[in-house]
């Protein structure tokens, strides 16, 4: 088995966009886990882990049983994307390049829609939530939403339009102070609750099931989960990948989840801005949001145009980043805020079995690596297949969704992987 630290990845000559939409991470672009990891931590620091927290908060006494489902949920999400994280910073490729060999080279174009749609959704969502809040708790007339939204599209993604170092410049800004203000705001609510004694004594107010909370855990950022290789894959060791992610996911993830479910409980709103105007810190939790969205945006609109670019087999990647921002200004300005949050929590069950079956296809056939100039078969009826059941599987069966969609397509991709006798060939250059 080849190893990250040989040099067994060829160097490529400088080019104009730094980010190799296309192609490997090099070994000299590669960072440190003190870069990549506050970027990943201003990734899963979203505004919507917080209202997922706050939907599951008051069906639950406190400990053991909202902080135990707290701790599994995020613990799933932090391994799977862990995982995923392992494989792409070993090879430097992203999710939609490794889908080439799981799902073939035309049948990959479906992991970029999926993908693609999904972020681009998330990030026309994210814009008008923006403007609605501001309208709604700094006194913006309702005239000037669209104006609001126009600046908060093309304004969030100028960092991820220049790239990875300017998104790293920003998380390391934005990560600390958004820390510290959520402390902040939780030591309000625990001296507004009165302590440990009164929290525990509150009574659960509704009647979500166990599965049901935890698919809401596991579903806040499953996708962004399964797109972190567009970060991971710059990491300078597979150790680094995946710890990298883990703290992202598990911890900072997680935390969210925590001050969502906390603050719900404590004041009965799951919306933390709300919740700070409530403890005197609105002008704060303005800039907590701004920049916790700043942070969350561009990753998402990066992620689009590194999709985007692989579907068209182009390096222009910072086109779909300005392609993207306006087409997702279109969503918004149409009134997309109010419909697609439902649809786009659906997509839980069709976005997870991506993530299975490249795991299921790395493990068992690519540990040696991925031979990036031989073309592979338009399709990979293993993979296309195992996608499709297994997305319905996750769809239409009770428990938590997004890990009955993950076991399921690595299952199925096995199997058919040797039904089918699909031959796996071994690459003689390998990264």
């Amino acid at each position: 088995m080849s190893k990250l630290a040989e040099p067994i990845i060829k160097e490529r000559s400088p080019q104009k966009e730094e980010d190799f939409p296309l192609t490997s991470v090099p070994l000299s672009a590669r960072k440190s886990i003190w870069s990549l990891g506050p970027l990943l931590i201003g990734f899963t620091l979203y505004s919507g882990t917080l209202f997922g927290g706050g939907l599951v908060g008051p069906n639950f006494r406190f400990f053991p049983d909202l902080f135990g489902l707290i701790v599994l949920g995020s613990l799933i999400l932090g391994l799977y994307a862990s995982g995923l994280g392992y494989i792409s910073a070993k090879t430097g490729l992203s999710t939609v390049l490794m889908a080439r060999y799981s799902f073939g080279e035309f049948g990959s174009r479906w992991v970029d829609f999926i993908l693609g749609f999904t972020q681009i959704g998330w990030y026309a969502w994210g814009s008008a939530l923006i403007a609605d809040l501001l309208i709604k708790l700094a006194g913006v007339p309702q005239s000037l939403n669209w104006l609001l939204i126009v600046i908060a599209t093309y304004l969030f993604c100028v960092t991820a339009y220049i790239g990875y170092k300017a998104m790293d410049w920003l998380s390391r800004l934005a990560v600390p102070a958004m820390i510290i203000l959520m402390l902040w705001s939780l030591s309000i609510a625990w001296g507004d609750i009165g302590g440990y004694s009164q929290l525990q004594a509150l009574q659960p107010a509704g009647e979500m099931g166990v599965g049901e909370a935890l698919t809401v855990i596991v579903g806040t950022f499953i996708s962004g989960g399964t797109q972190v290789t567009n970060w991971t894959r710059f990491a300078s060791s597979p150790n680094t990948g995946f710890w990298a992610t883990f703290s992202a996911f598990f911890l900072a993830n997680g935390f969210l989840v925590f001050s969502g479910a906390f603050c719900a409980l404590v004041y009965g709103n799951e919306d933390i801005v709300q919740v700070m105007a409530q403890q005197g810190l609105l002008f704060w939790g303005l800039g907590l949001f701004l920049l916790n969205m700043w942070t969350t945006q561009d990753n998402t609109i990066y992620a689009f145009s590194v999709a985007g670019a692989h579907m068209f087999r182009t390096s222009k990647r910072t086109l779909f980043v300005l392609g993207g921002a306006t087409f997702a200004l279109a969503l918004s300005l149409g009134g997309i805020y109010e419909a697609l949050v439902p649809y786009l929590v659906s997509l839980g069950a069709f976005i997870p079995p991506i993530g299975g079956i490249l795991m299921a296809d790395f493990w068992l056939y690519r540990q040696d690596g991925f031979d990036l100039e031989r073309k592979q078969p338009n399709f990979n009826w293993a993979g296309i297949i195992a996608y499709i059941v297994a997305s319905a599987i996750a769809y239409f069966t009770p428990g938590i969704k997004p890990i009955n969609g993950i076991i399921a397509a690595a299952l199925i991709y096995w199997l058919l992987s040797s039904l089918l006798n699909k031959k796996q060939t071994q690459p003689a250059n390998r990264i």
